[in-house]
């Protein structure tokens, strides 16, 4: 264990015991002899007293030397010991996020019960809901995003240095052919499309790169939008030299948070390659600047890339806010089984604050009149490949709007498995501004929920359960109400 955590520890326990015995810092420091600001200096962490010092607060305290000096915790402080001797700390890097984890320190040694209260909470909620090394890990790395927007200046000059060093015109379609060739010819890949497929347990893993003989090894059965993404995540990790990597596509095994940042990194680097910020605004200018909404023009702009639909949208996240100032979005991706009545959200992202449709982990009912899940439905009863719609979405409990779009596409490793790719605008003087089709009469309108058992719609057509959570605030409303009644009357 790191140094400082030891002395943190000990530090913990010391102020712990002070406390159990109803001692101040300066009755410790006259019973001890040491001075307040030592001692004080001890219980943050910030020194490990010498073996004579501990003998003398042993003694004066009457606590085992053993025990003193040993890093278990009670059960009062046995979480923050925990968290302590996890490293979780050190597998975050808290400055991504402007937090320096001495300040960690600081806040745990001067609040330890508080603290402890907080992460036991914590703990306690990601056992009742699974929450798992991934989900905390993801959740990170999306938090990462949300509190940039979404935007990283720095690998959008790296996608522009990158093709200028190996001349690739960005206004051009990118195929699998051009990143190939600088995977083979400039890193010295080998690539392999056989391998893979001989063993059905893969399931539907698409990629493994194996790095002693930088073999990239491909499923025969991914498109060639699919085999351009791969590519470029691959040359995202050599060109931006990142070495703390994640080998399989999608990932089996992770072994430190790096590895799922720099996954992020590489992915967002692949998806300013293959969609380029200047060519994807000149498009989407021209889709915002006509008065009706042109349904052919966006999908002629998601077909104009070499990219799936999820690629697009994901991309949009990262421009609209940056290039058109509208920051208050969402990102929805969900997954159904044409024999199964469930669906299930993947994948979200809220940008600049948390929107109102989002995840629930409690097994409720998605409303059914999201577009997202209509898209679902519409695609499981189609023979296409893809399908669009959009719709402004009224969540009337809390007064916002949204402009909804949202695609879905068949699942091309799973038969029967579908899923829809959606995003979210909310409806403000900024995207008014900015989007001249916004008023087309065209455009269908919803009221809608988060989860049926949520939703005040009484007359809602497609609803699966009632309200049951509604029913229950109204009955304790009504027996409050009463509660009140009662008490004025007999005061």
């Amino acid at each position: 264990m790191e140094e400082d955590y030891i002395k943190l520890i000990f530090g913990l326990k010391l102020k712990q015991i002070r406390t159990d015995k109803n001692l101040s810092l300066l009755g410790l420091s006259k019973l001890s002899g040491l001075s307040k600001s030592y001692l004080n200096e001890i219980e943050n962490g910030k020194k490990y007293p010498k073996p004579d010092k501990i003998a003398i607060l042993s003694e004066k305290l009457d606590v085992p030397y053993d025990q003193m000096v040993s890093l278990k915790l009670d059960k009062n402080l046995a979480p923050i010991g925990d968290i302590l001797q996890s490293k979780i700390l050190k597998e975050i890097p808290l400055e991504l996020f402007g937090i320096k984890e001495s300040n960690l320190i600081d806040i745990v040694a001067n609040a330890p019960a508080k603290v402890n209260a907080f992460i036991s909470t914590i703990i306690e909620i990601a056992q009742n809901y699974n929450f798992s090394r991934e989900s905390f890990y993801l959740a990170s790395v999306r938090s990462f995003q949300e509190a940039n927007n979404n935007y990283f200046e720095d690998l959008e000059q790296s996608v522009l240095k990158f093709a200028e060093a190996y001349h690739i015109d960005l206004n051009e379609t990118i195929t699998s052919k051009d990143l190939e060739e600088v995977l083979v010819e400039e890193y010295g890949y080998t690539i392999d499309v056989n391998e893979l497929s001989k063993y059905e347990a893969l399931g539907n893993l698409r990629s493994m790169f194996v790095p002693k003989t930088k073999t990239l090894l491909l499923a025969n059965e991914i498109d060639e939008a699919q085999r351009t993404f791969i590519y470029a995540k691959e040359l995202a990790y050599n060109f931006l030299d990142i070495k703390e990597r994640l080998f399989t596509f999608p990932w089996i095994k992770f072994d430190t948070f790096d590895q799922v940042l720099n996954n992020f990194y590489a992915s967002y680097f692949a998806g300013a390659l293959i969609i380029p910020s200047e060519k994807i605004k000149a498009q989407l200018n021209t889709i915002f600047e006509k008065d009706t909404f042109d349904a052919h023009l966006f999908l002629n702009a998601i077909e104009g890339f070499n990219a799936s639909p999820e690629s697009f949208y994901q991309r949009l996240t990262n421009i609209l806010p940056k290039a058109y100032n509208i920051q208050n979005l969402f990102f929805l991706r969900f997954t159904h089984s044409a024999n199964s009545e469930r669906f299930y959200l993947k994948k979200e992202l809220h940008l600049s604050h948390q929107q109102s449709p989002h995840a629930n982990e409690t097994n409720e009912h998605y409303c059914r009149r999201w577009v997202s899940i209509k898209m679902l439905k519409d695609i499981s009863n189609s023979k296409s490949e893809h399908v669009f719609d959009m719709q402004i979405s009224n969540y009337e409990n809390d007064g916002m709007k949204y402009l909804v779009l949202s695609s879905a596409t068949k699942d091309p490793f799973r038969d029967n498995q579908y899923r829809s790719i959606s995003v979210g605008l909310l409806i403000n003087k900024q995207l008014q501004r900015k989007l001249n089709f916004l008023n087309d009469p065209k455009i269908k309108s919803k009221n809608v929920g988060v989860t049926c058992e949520r939703c005040a719609i009484m007359d809602c057509e497609v609803r699966e359960v009632a309200p049951v959570f509604l029913n229950k605030k109204a009955k304790n409303e009504k027996l409050e109400s009463i509660v009140q009644a009662l008490n004025a009357k007999f005061s």
